[in-house]
């Protein structure tokens, strides 16, 4: 590595966070962080298991009482430091990512910014958490209600956005006066690491954040799940793992907060301006090179415009620069490990075989690295794999349709319903359109809906619950009424009246 690289690696923690301390695993276990681009080990971080992972609930469930008693203001205050010093450290933090996830340093340092926001945004409503008091309508009664926090929280974040994921859980979690073991993806636990190691210099207590990284989830998740102290599961990734999150957490009657898959139609109507959509489908489709929940999935192009719009697709997606996301001009990064890379492939090459087109084939250089060349695809079977998978490559299946309701029917013929995009100038149309998508969010002629200002979240299993916005930190907080009844006063007098 460049002695660069060498000092953003060597200035991370590489051990479990567990009460305030930097620990190795009990059994002293290990494993490697790897870099994608070229497969080398940028380093070792410790292996958690199930004691370690006890360790981190006991802390977290220890410290529960006194951060939840901890004043507002403070709460928000440490949040604003831990922004400013992410701000601070962007291009190290950016370098960082870059190296454990493969994406370019551009989009690394727009990652930073995104993941920055998201404290700032918690840092506000930290101090606006509410409550009120009503009179029961036989007026014998006062109805008091306050929002306390939901109690020691379970994070777990995936490897796509592995900065930014940890600030949306961490942010609301603080701000509400959780604390919380955060278990990141073991292909990219550096991040995580790193921004505890921000928030402890920010001035959080011990205990509060506790980090598990480890290759042995079950054995760190299931018991914590089931023994009855973590009150709150807030979850990024695959909709199966979701599902089995769910189960074990129905033991103990968790909340859940579950941001899972998703398979995003982007629709393309025929008076739609097409730049404004071709940009739109560069960004929604090769965002972190379309390993995105997010990213758009099926292309739906009215047949009167496919053929141009997939023309001018594939000439913006050949285009692209594909390499090592640390180098100068590099627009295209590698997916994140061989798996990814072969699924990928895999999609493609079913599509293929059942008719579909390669118009586009971008240029992915020779030897290491797992990359993939961005593609663009016509003539798309209806029973393809890739319309019902969700691709999480630099893939565009381009399919024409004929009218509204067939686009409509089409868009929501899947399991998931995370994000959808609609690209008209008919402002009736793109209404009606929008509320009859079956998903959580909608970008209406843009290709980027992400905002920590903005409801995040999906419906039908693409998840539960939603991060971000105004109601992110409603999943980290309770409901709690006091019953105060009211006494019966007998005045003598009656007041007068002037």
């Amino acid at each position: 590595m460049a002695d660069i690289e060498t000092d953003v690696i060597a200035g991370v923690p590489t051990q479990l966070l567990i009460n305030g301390r930097w620990t190795a695993a009990a059994d002293g276990r290990e494993f490697g962080v790897n870099d994608p681009a070229t497969c080398a080990e940028l380093c070792r971080v410790a292996d958690g298991g199930a004691a370690d992972g006890a360790r981190a609930v006991d802390a977290a469930a220890a410290a529960q009482y006194s951060w939840a008693r901890t004043a507002p203001r403070t709460r928000s205050e440490i949040l604003r430091r831990a922004y400013e010093l992410l701000v601070e450290r962007t291009d190290d933090l950016a370098r960082l990512v870059t190296l454990e996830m493969g994406k370019p340093l551009a989009e690394a340092r727009g990652e930073v910014t995104y993941a920055a926001e998201f404290f700032r945004w918690f840092a506000e409503e930290a101090v606006r958490i509410d409550g009120g008091m009503t009179t029961t309508p036989d007026g014998r009664n006062r109805i008091m209600v306050m929002r306390q926090p939901v109690g020691p929280c379970m994070l777990i974040t995936p490897w796509n956005f592995p900065l930014a994921m940890g600030t949306r859980k961490i942010g609301p979690a603080v701000a509400a006066g959780c604390t919380m073991v955060l278990k990141p993806a073991p292909q990219t636990p550096l991040s995580s690491l790193a921004l505890a190691g921000i928030l402890q210099e920010a001035g959080l207590p011990d205990g509060v954040l506790n980090v598990i990284t480890t290759t042995r989830a079950a054995e760190v998740v299931e018991p914590a799940l089931r023994g009855g102290r973590i009150r709150k599961l807030s979850f990024t990734g695959s909709t199966a793992v979701g599902r089995l999150l769910l189960s074990q957490c129905a033991d103990t009657v968790i909340r859940t907060s579950m941001e899972l898959g998703g398979n995003a139609p982007f629709i393309v109507f025929e008076d739609a301006d097409l730049d404004v959509a071709v940009e739109g489908a560069m960004t929604a489709k090769m965002r972190n090179m379309g390993e995105a929940c997010t990213a758009a999935n099926r292309f739906y192009v009215h047949h009167s415009v496919a053929d141009a719009f997939a023309e001018r697709l594939a000439s913006r997606m050949a285009a692209l620069t594909v390499g090592p996301g640390t180098r100068d001009g590099v627009q295209v990064g590698p997916l994140i490990d061989a798996a990814g890379k072969q699924k990928v492939a895999a999609l493609v090459e079913d599509a293929v075989a059942k008719g579909a087109k390669v118009i586009a084939a971008g240029a992915a250089p020779q030897g290491v690295g797992h990359f993939y060349p961005p593609t663009v695809l016509t003539q798309v079977s209806a029973d393809s794999d890739m319309l019902t998978s969700e691709i999480f490559g630099p893939v565009a299946p381009v399919i024409a349709f004929d009218d509204e309701a067939e686009v409509v029917r089409l868009a929501n013929d899947t399991d998931w319903g995370l994000v959808g995009y609609v690209f008209t100038r008919d402002l009736d149309r793109a209404l009606e359109v929008g509320e009859r998508l079956e998903v959580g969010m909608v970008g209406l002629n843009t290709g980027l809906v992400s905002n920590p200002a903005a409801p995040f979240g999906g419906v039908k299993q693409s998840g539960l619950g939603r991060e971000g916005g105004r109601v992110g930190i409603d999943e980290f907080l309770e409901y709690k009424y006091i019953a105060i009844p009211r006494l019966q006063r007998v005045s003598s007098t009656a007041p007068s009246v002037t």
